[in-house]
């Protein structure tokens, strides 16, 4: 842990650097996405890697369920209001892919405000993969690189974890219901991150899967 926490900092050095060329030229944009089961430590990732660079050209943006103003929008538009301005970085914490995974886990299909002839098109997901492949290759046509991260954390790790946050006091306010209910539906959620992976990762907007224990 030691040596990778030496090399992480040395990286982080050549990530400043960077990030100040990106910011000079003001001309492409940077996107990092990161999607992951409960407690596989997407807000740790942010603040432990990306709270090492310029906050002036970093945005950060974290997507929760949608309220009734995103939710009377196509689903990418809260997520077009949030693309960082070129020059800049822009971290999601839970991306666009929210809405090909715990859409497709707990059926939540009609939750945004769209005709039955959508919702209940058989080809519904297949048909959001492409539009979400080829809504990332309109952006790296346009300037703007988007990498993906999958944070990959097993299933007995997040219950250790998930008992720190029951034990620890420094972790409590951490502990959510909600959290064990999506746990047991572990397989369901392996087959919408599968799916999502495989028929989303393209050379130019590809997928980084982390082992996250």
């Amino acid at each position: 842990k030691k040596v990778l926490a030496a090399r992480t900092e040395e990286n982080m050095v050549k990530c400043a650097l960077l990030q100040e060329k990106l910011y000079a030229s003001g001309t492409e944009g940077l996107v990092i996405a990161i999607q992951a089961r409960d407690a596989a430590g997407k807000d740790s990732l942010v603040k432990k890697v990306f709270g090492k660079l310029n906050p002036a050209a970093l945005e950060v943006h974290s997507f929760k369920a949608p309220n009734s103003t995103e939710l009377s929008h196509d689903y990418l538009w809260r997520i077009n209001r949030a693309l960082p301005p070129r020059g800049k970085i822009g971290v999601f914490n839970r991306s666009h892919y929210e809405d090909v995974l715990v859409t497709r886990v707990h059926q939540m299909e009609k939750g945004y405000a769209m005709p039955e002839r959508v919702t209940a098109d058989k080809d519904f997901y297949k048909k959001r993969y492409v539009q979400l492949k080829n809504w990332e290759q309109y952006l790296y046509e346009n300037g703007y690189r988007m990498v993906k991260i999958f944070l990959n954390v097993g299933k007995d790790e997040q219950r250790r974890r998930f008992l720190d946050r029951l034990e620890l006091d420094e972790k409590h306010w951490k502990l959510s219901t909600s959290d064990m209910k999506e746990r047991a539906l572990w397989k369901e959620y392996d087959a919408a991150y599968e799916d999502a992976i495989n028929r989303t990762a393209t050379p130019e907007c590809p997928w980084y899967i982390l082992p996250a224990d």
